[in-house]
């Protein structure tokens, strides 16, 4: 059941399923929603603890507002930190899906022993800008259509979803599963709660991460990684357009002994056919 907790100072919605006795998982996204109820479920009965939770100025946790966030990444890290302090977890296992990778890597650097294992999903080892040059970039087919997207309107369920369908599309492996990703997107925005003068914001901030363009990322990391003692995992699509294989590549090499899972025919996504690779691979690496 979802509840809102006091974490770092701030207000955030938070859901937990299975045992607290269990060991537990804290699952970082955009929203909570990145990681499904289903794929949540299947960890609990599995006899893990799972913690999720909506980011700042996403879901149903603290909002402002998402063009000019008043907050830096590093906070949204002591945030995590400070999920863990409200459901009386010492420490965790922690996986971090794309720009919840970013947060999960910066836990492991600056709170090591909030840590137990790291899991790094679909993303990459620097923040918003461009990237470095021994990484792959965006493909610049995707970003040209980011760029000069379709006319949308944001306030509207209908124009949202049917643009965003066709963003997943553009992101997702070759075995595009159309009605699973309009089910993840029509609950993202069901469960958005506008806040300020442009409602919109809060839509495209709940869908798309906006926020992280506009968020004050501070000092870099990735000369850093070596540092991580906590075990790792690093998954990655094989097929990922926003953040191309070579930056789950990069991070496997970078963090000590960590491992590199490639999911074959899959973008930038953790879509249900993938499951039955990811949650073995994931409760073996949290053992």
């Amino acid at each position: 059941m979802e509840k809102l907790i006091k974490a770092n100072g701030v207000e955030l919605c938070a859901e937990a399923f299975g045992d607290p006795s269990d060991p537990p998982i804290l699952l970082i996204g955009n929203t909570m929603l990145t990681w499904p109820d289903d794929l949540c479920g299947r960890l609990a009965a599995l006899r893990r603890f799972v913690v999720r939770y909506d980011l700042r100025d996403t879901g149903r946790s603290e909002s402002a507002d998402s063009g000019a966030p008043g907050y830096t990444l590093r906070d949204l890290v002591a945030d995590a930190a400070g999920v863990l302090d409200a459901f009386g977890l010492p420490a965790a296992h922690v996986a971090g899906f794309g720009t919840g990778g970013w947060i999960a890597q910066l836990l492991a650097l600056d709170h090591p022993k909030r840590v137990s294992t790291l899991t790094l999903v679909a993303t990459r080892p620097t923040a918003p800008g461009p990237a470095d040059a021994d990484l792959p970039d965006h493909a610049p087919e995707l970003m040209a259509r980011f760029m000069k997207p379709p006319q949308v309107d944001w306030t509207d369920r209908e124009s949202v979803v049917g643009f965003l369908v066709e963003n997943a599309r553009h992101v997702s492996g070759p075995s595009f599963d159309e009605a699973e990703a309009r089910a993840n997107i029509e609950r993202v925005y069901d469960r958005t709660v506008p806040s300020g003068a442009d409602p919109g914001k809060a839509h495209r901030a709940n869908q798309m991460g906006t926020v992280f363009a506009a968020l004050d990322c501070g000092d870099r990391w990735r000369e850093r990684l070596p540092e991580i003692t906590a075990p790792t995992l690093v998954v990655h699509g094989e097929d990922d357009p926003f953040f191309p294989l070579g930056n789950g590549r990069a991070l496997a090499a970078e963090i000590p002994s960590a491992e590199f899972l490639v999911l074959p025919g899959t973008g930038n996504e953790l879509p249900r056919r993938t499951w039955d690779t990811v949650v073995p691979a994931l409760l073996r690496h949290t053992s």
